[in-house]
């Protein structure tokens, strides 16, 4: 499991922990298609992340 968050910052998406927070909380992250506000979510492989027109199948990051 990896927090939504520390995704993004894997992805290089959210340079620093702050700009992923923002990302988030701006409601610019989806995961399974739904927008996700809190930094803390939890992913499991099978999840899929949306951001910035982009989608990423966590279990082919981690």
């Amino acid at each position: 499991m990896i927090k939504l968050d520390q995704f993004l910052k894997l992805l290089g998406i959210g340079s620093t922990g702050g700009q992923a927070k923002l990302m988030i909380i701006d409601g610019d992250v989806k995961v399974n298609g739904t927008v996700e506000t809190r930094r803390g979510r939890k992913l499991a492989p099978t999840d899929i992340v949306t951001v910035t027109g982009k989608t990423f199948n966590v279990g082919d990051l981690i």
